[in-house]
This record gives structure tokens, C-alpha cells and sequence, in this order.
């Protein structure tokens, strides 16, 4: 429906799949928490997750915090080399955005690349867009960089001529695909596309389908995945154990077994060039004022404890084409 661009009315309408997937959706809780908790005590700024996230009560772990410190990093550090290479002139798809605030983030750095996509469960975003719409902070920008007179708007999605959110399933290529040309999605732009912790919760197959599909959509692209890795020993059991007794299965586990299978599932679906590193080692390279920063926010009793959970999780980055752009030249 096309809504007032001054006053975007708002419909939340429910679906018979929202009452799926409960387990996977209260990760997206989880991790918003987190990274809220971490902000408030300087581990990065970020003046817009407040007014997506609750404030826990219950102080977050320091290796924790640490370990979202450096996810964060990473993934910041890769998107704005895509974005330098390309000259912003391109496009991002965020997969299971969550509460992310990448877009206003890279608004205020004046990095904001031609349009930039969120996808999550309709759950998710239509409680994401009643945040937006209340909290004049996230919708000013959005407003200000719309061309129209009109904001095409409902419960599960908004699109605007920079930014735009969709709910939809990633296990459903065909429905995401149209959602996305709806809404403007080019083919033709460079495109990198974010996923963190959002693969390992479909089968290998659903994951190899979305992958695929993302090498083949695009003439130009990378795609960066965060997850879980070294799921095989007694620490990754025990963390698919947790999962498991909060209802939420793992069900692409089998392909977080090692750095190299990570990469083989990127190169096998139809990308050009694959990087993985373990969260430990991209922590050993983060800048060094950063790490002694950090390090004095709050002490560690036992730096073991930050090892062995950096060692499960890890960092993946593919290209596809762009050789005139040196997309394969971006690293971490």
C-alpha cells in the first residue's frame, strides 16, 4: 500500500508462519541484548540500538562481550571495503538483520551504498518497523533520503528509495526473490550480502540453495557469513546442547565442522574466491589501542574461556566477479 511519506500508516498483520521458528527468532532476542548490553559500556558506540533494544538487567560475561566486540569489528571492517571499492555505488542485502543498525551507522560515516536491504522473519520486522515508526531517530533518515511523495509501507515491509525491510523466509528463494524486485533489488549493481549466525539454522541444502541463488543473482558480488566452527568437539556439543533444550536446532551444523568445509560450501555453490578465519585469530589482528581499550573496560578472570568460544566461531568471505572492482583483493 502506498502511505502519507510524512505520516506512514501501519498495519500489523499477522501469518500463519510467524508461529514457526520460535527458537531461531529468540536468538535474534538474544543477540540484540547482547550487543545492547556491550554498547553500554563503551565496547563500541552505537546512539540507535537503544531505541531497538531493552536494556538487560543481567550483566553479560566478559568474554562475551569481547567476542560481540570482534564479530562486530569484522563485519564492519569487510562492509566498508566492499563499500570503498565499489564507491558506495552498489547495493547490500542484510539476511536476518534482526535489530541490526548498519544503515544509520553507515549513514552518519556518509557510506550508505545505492540501496540497502534488510530481510528477517515478518515477526521480527514488523516489531523492527514499529520501533521506526515511533522513534523519530530511525525514521528521520530514512524520510530525508526518500525522493517520493509517497512511502510504500505495511506490517511486514517498508520500502523507500535508500532503505527498505521485508519479511520473509530465506528457505523460500522464489517468495524472497519477488519481495526483493518489489522493491527494487538490481541485478546489475555489485552486491554484498551479510548473514551472521543465520545459515547454520537451515539445512545444508536450504543454506546451498540461498547461496547459490546469491551467486547466480548477481554479475558482481561477495557475500560474508559469521557462525558457528569446530562444532565437532566436546565445546561445540555442548553449545548445540544448550540450543537444543531452548528449542532451537542447529540444523545446519554439519557444515560448521571446520574452517575448510566452511570455505568448500561457498566455492561448491558457485563462488569465485573463499577466506575463513576463527574468531581468536581475527582478535590477535584486531588494532592494538582497540584491544588494550576493550581489555580495560572489564577483567577476565580466565582468558581460556574466551579462547575456546572465539575458536567456535568464525569469519567467511566470498567473492563473485568484480575483477575490475578487486573484489577478491579484500580481506581482513
Amino acid at each position: 500500500m502506498a502511505a502519507s511519506l510524512r505520516r506512514p500508516s501501519f498495519t500489523a498483520c499477522s501469518s500463519p508462519t510467524d508461529t514457526d521458528d520460535e527458537g531461531v527468532r529468540g536468538t535474534c532476542e538474544d543477540a540484540s541484548i547482547c550487543k545492547r548490553f556491550a554498547v553500554s559500556i563503551g565496547y563500541w558506540q552505537d546512539p540507535y540500538i537503544q531505541h531497538l533494544v531493552r536494556l538487560s538487567k543481567e550483566r553479560k560475561a566478559p568474554e562475551i562481550n569481547r567476542g560481540y566486540f570482534a564479530r562486530v569489528h569484522g563485519v564492519s571492517q569487510l562492509t566498508k571495503a566492499f563499500l570503498r571499492k565499489t564507491e558506495c555505488n552498489c547495493q547490500i542485502l542484510n539476511l536476518g538483520a534482526g535489530m541490526d543498525t548498519t544503515f544509520w551507522m553507515l549513514k552518519d560515516e556518509d557510506l550508505l551504498p545505492r540501496k540497502y536491504f534488510e530481510i528477517d522473519f515478518p515477526m521480527i520486522v514488523t516489531r523492527k518497523l514499529h520501533s521506526i515508526k515511533l522513534k523519530p531517530l530511525l525514521s528521520k533518515p530514512i524520510l530525508d533520503l526518500h525522493s517520493e511523495d509517497t512511502l510504500q509501507m505495511d506490517g511486514h515491509m517498508l520500502d523507500s528509495t535508500r532503505y527498505a525491510i521485508i519479511g520473509a523466509d530465506l528457505r523460500d528463494i522464489a517468495d524472497l526473490e519477488e519481495k526483493l524486485k518489489k522493491c527494487n533489488m538490481s541485478t546489475q549493481l555489485p552486491t554484498l550480502l551479510i548473514a551472521e549466525c543465520v545459515l547454520v539454522y537451515m539445512t545444508p541444502e536450504q543454506s546451498a540453495n540461498l547461496l547459490k541463488w546469491a551467486a547466480n543473482s548477481f554479475e558482481a558480488a561477495m557475500f560474508i557469513n559469521y557462525e558457528q566452527v569446530n562444532m565437532g568437539d566436546r565445546f561445540g556439543q555442548i553449545m548445540i546442547e544448550n540450543l537444543r533444550r531452548r528449542q532451537c536446532d542447529l540444523a545446519g551444523v554439519e557444515t560448521c565442522k571446520s574452517l575448510e568445509s566452511q570455505r568448500e560450501r561457498l566455492l561448491s555453490s558457485g563462488w569465485e574466491s573463499a577466506s575463513a578465519i576463527d574468531m581468536m585469530e581475527l582478535y590477535s589482528r584486531l588494532p592494538r589501542a582497540e584491544v588494550i581499550r576493550i581489555e580495560s573496560l572489564e577483567f577476565l578472570d580466565e582468558m581460556e574461556l574466551l579462547e575456546q568460544l572465539m575458536q567456535h566461531y568464525c569469519l567467511c568471505w566470498a567473492t563473485k566477479g568484480g575483477s575490475e572492482l578487486g573484489l577478491k583483493e579484500i580481506t581482513y
